[in-house]
């Protein structure tokens, strides 16, 4: 079981257009990594990221950011925090339980871009949708963190033990 599976069945039960990325989908493709938060790439319309702000704030989530979270739903609101604010992603959190989720933003690789080469990978009772390696390396190359150029290591070594089978 993972560990945000009441989220994701949530996700799943409103049709959310979301991909894992990040930490947690480094995990499920194949390489062991510490991480405690749950990265998200979804579609950025104002409906689907309605549905994602609804269902984080009905599970308890919060955001530190002093803003209506409910804005991120809204492009114009959107496109000036990531024009004029810089921002990459929209964090919230649930502090009693030590659980993050972030929804990426601002991404080199779309939500559309991610959906083509998709792979499902089964959870327990849960499908999950997560990146390829491909398109993960793609968004962790360039960052310029530690945690990030090792991911990406580690995930052309599966690429490779992948390639020889």
């Amino acid at each position: 079981m993972i560990i945000y599976e009441e989220v994701l069945k949530e996700f799943q039960k409103q049709k959310v257009k979301y991909v894992l990325v990040g930490g947690i989908a480094v995990n499920l493709l194949g390489s062991l990594r510490s991480t405690a938060d749950l990265d998200i790439l979804v579609e950025m319309s104002d409906d689907n990221l309605s549905k994602v702000v609804g269902i984080l704030k009905k599970k308890g989530y919060k955001v530190k950011q002093p803003v209506d979270p409910m804005g991120i739903a809204d492009a114009k609101t959107r496109k000036d925090w990531i024009e004029n604010k810089h921002m990459k992603a929209f964090n919230f959190y649930k502090e009693d339980q030590m659980k993050e989720v972030d929804i990426i933003i601002e991404s080199p690789v779309t939500f559309e871009d991610a959906q083509k080469n998709i792979v499902r990978m089964k959870s327990g009772n849960i499908t999950l949708p997560v990146i390829s390696i491909s398109d993960l390396i793609k968004m962790k190359e360039n960052t310029g963190r530690r945690i990030d150029q090792f991911d990406v290591e580690q995930l052309r070594q599966i690429e490779e033990i992948r390639g020889a089978e």
